[in-house]
């Protein structure tokens, strides 16, 4: 069987290779800096499981000493020049999207024909995290037409994750850091106090009050945390549960669905969703390093209204 624990160690080894070409690439001041760090999060990939509590807390230790050391460089992998690609898009045309167009294929494929697969009455792929499976699957599919395709070399797959990688930095791991976070929270209590004081300084003894708190709390918690899947658990277990779900009845599923949504529109306007609101200008060049927030302001405020009328009226029917 086909288990989740494969699609860790394709990331490890992706990670790994992030690492060693860092190690060789003598063009960047800070070569080892990087190396040290994708291989961190190779290891964290390849054998986390292995590692028990204090081997992984001192791994993320580590992680956090090297970014906040300032150890992390920009790497300027030998890659296509701007007229190259120019070149390479004109002669492929639309072809060029068919690599991309893999991944939802792929993925529907497994999931529809390779999921109900068993063989000598054990599955394939593991059912519960079939989706993930199949999502690698896809990966790799769409990777080796677009190596078939454009005839590049087998490292150049490396070469410009690793680029990207090395744009991005440290936080590219953000989603993963603040997950977790959002789950030490979850154990350690944070939710039942966010209710005990929700239901101590909060007018939610009517549905409608109860609704706004738990979807506007989604949004202000996430602004917090930088992450919808962080405040999720903490303001799930300690509002929607208890007071939403318990008290008033209401439908789990689209309250768990409508506060992620609304958890969401405090994504597009925190800075603390670095990856998402302070990566992009930076890569684009934009003076104004907040010029994505100030763009999704408009579109976040509204949303979050509307999530809010949605729950009350889908959530109780």
């Amino acid at each position: 069987m086909i288990k989740l624990g494969a699609v860790y160690v394709l990331a490890g080894l992706m990670f790994a290779g992030f690492a060693a070409f860092s190690a060789l690439d003598r063009s960047n001041r800070k070569r080892w800096g990087n190396a040290a760090f994708w291989a961190l999060v190779a290891l964290s990939f390849l054998a986390g499981d292995r590692l028990g509590d204090l081997g992984n807390g001192v791994l993320v230790l580590g992680l956090a000493l090297l970014a906040g050391l300032g150890q992390l460089g920009r790497s300027q992998p030998a890659t296509t020049s701007p007229a190259e690609r120019a070149a390479l898009s004109e002669r492929f045309g639309n072809r060029l999207f068919l690599p991309a167009l893999m991944l939802p294929l792929v993925v529907a494929l497994g999931i529809l024909l390779l999921k109900p697969v068993e063989l000598g009455g054990v599955p394939l792929m593991d059912p519960k995290q079939a989706t993930l499976i199949s999502l690698a699957l896809a990966v790799i599919v769409g990777l080796s037409l677009a190596l078939a395709l454009l005839r590049q070399p087998l490292t150049s797959p490396l070469q410009e994750g690793r680029r990207l990688a090395d744009t991005v930095g440290w936080a590219a791991l953000l989603p993963q850091f603040l997950a977790a976070l959002g789950a030490v929270f979850a154990l350690a209590g944070v939710g039942d106090q966010i209710g005990h004081l929700v239901t101590t300084w909060l007018p939610v003894d009517t549905r409608l009050a109860a609704v706004a708190v738990y979807c506007f709390g989604m949004a202000a918690f996430t602004m917090l945390m930088g992450n919808a899947f962080a405040a999720f658990p903490v303001l799930t277990g300690g509002v929607a549960i208890p007071i939403l779900v318990g008290h008033f009845g209401g439908n789990p599923a689209v309250i768990a669905s409508i506060g992620m949504l609304s958890g969401f529109c405090g994504t597009l306007m925190t800075p603390l969703a670095a990856n998402f609101n302070l990566v992009p200008p930076a890569l684009l060049e934009i003076p104004d390093r907040y010029a994505v927030i100030k763009a999704q302001i408009p579109t976040a405020l509204p949303m979050l209204i509307l999530n809010t009328v949605l729950m009350y009226v889908l959530a109780f029917r």
